[in-house]
């Protein structure tokens, strides 16, 4: 439903992505998505450019605490994930969704493409919900205090479409 708003989270920041975080929370009507993403944006917010962009990197990129591939938390790195991204990038373009430089089973892309078609593949589907619950847990359990926490938590209201706990709060 919010899946465009909340993709945004995982791109890369820019000296304007927090002030376009902050709008992008006012578009999100009264729903855990935005309690979440609204947490997310308000702590990578108070940070420094510089430290965001390390912390970014930290989180998704270098050795990072979670794998942010729908495919890869599903299957590693066998030949049934090969043949999901190729399933996906079929039908992204299909919709006109480019993956911008990322795998096309990276959460960024996935999400702007749920955004963008009104009948997503079916694998994705049903693997979707598991591997984000999978890569919320694999992050709380790292380094619960951050940020990208409650940006997993709004994806998985957005993109599973379930309730989500994180720390205790909804």
């Amino acid at each position: 439903m919010w899946t465009d708003i909340v993709a945004l989270g995982y791109r890369y920041p820019t000296p304007t992505a927090a002030d376009e975080l902050r709008a992008a929370v006012e578009r999100i009507g009264d729903h855990e998505v935005k309690r979440h993403f609204a947490r997310f944006v308000g702590a990578v917010g108070s940070l420094s450019l510089g430290a965001w962009e390390e912390l970014h990197t930290a989180t998704l990129d270098l050795s990072a605490p979670f794998v942010p591939y729908v495919g890869h938390v599903i299957w590693g790195d066998a030949y049934r994930r090969g043949e999901f991204m190729a399933d996906l990038t079929r039908a992204m373009a299909a919709v006109g969704v480019d993956p911008e430089g990322e795998l096309p089973d990276h959460l960024e892309p996935v999400l702007r493409y749920l955004a963008a078609t009104p009948t997503p593949l079916p694998d994705l589907l049903d693997v979707l919900p598991g591997a984000i619950a999978t890569m919320s847990q694999t992050l709380a359990s790292a380094s619960p205090d951050n940020p990208y926490c409650h940006l997993l938590a709004a994806t998985l209201a957005s993109a599973g479409n379930r309730p989500v706990t994180i720390g205790g709060r909804r």
